[in-house]
């Protein structure tokens, strides 16, 4: 896994995310993959990015998520491109749920669990605060708490 500094040929998202980091900075994420190691490599490598470094990815599925998951760095945005997907999230202990259709997008806010359902095959991008994200097995029980510190306007 490596971070290219200048890609200048086509990529395709679903394989090859793109980092958001500081400085305005894009960097296509060579070798990238769901793997404990390579996970690790990406969050040595942009860890000076902070909580501004943003992951963005396209994912292709058909069916429910298999895990919640919650990004305690910021906000996520999750954009339908085709098919359709219900977002659920977890506020205040209280599940809710967004429809998508294709070009509709929610925003999971900071530190809320939610997972994704897609509804028949889908494509979904995703534009997501990585530090600190949490994952746990999609269980009938859903996540309790908030990860992560509140927000200025939720401490006040």
């Amino acid at each position: 896994m490596r971070l290219v500094n200048h890609e200048r040929h086509a990529m395709d998202l679903r394989t090859t995310p793109v980092h958001l980091g500081l400085g305005s900075r894009a960097k296509p994420v060579e070798g990238f993959a769901w793997d404990p190691e390579v996970l690790q490599a990406y969050s040595a490598a942009v860890e000076a990015d902070g909580a501004e470094g943003r992951m963005v990815m396209i994912f292709d599925g058909d069916g429910p998520g298999d895990h919640w998951e919650s990004h305690p760095a910021g906000d996520e945005l999750v954009v339908c491109l085709s098919g359709s997907v219900t977002v659920t999230r977890v506020v205040d202990g209280v599940p809710e749920q967004v429809l998508l259709g294709a070009g509709e997008a929610t925003i999971n806010p900071a530190g809320v669990w939610h997972v994704v359902d897609m509804e028949g095959p889908t494509s979904i991008l995703a534009i997501t605060a990585t530090l600190g994200t949490d994952h746990r097995p999609r269980t009938d029980t859903l996540p309790t708490g908030r990860v992560g510190t509140p927000s200025p306007e939720e401490a006040s």
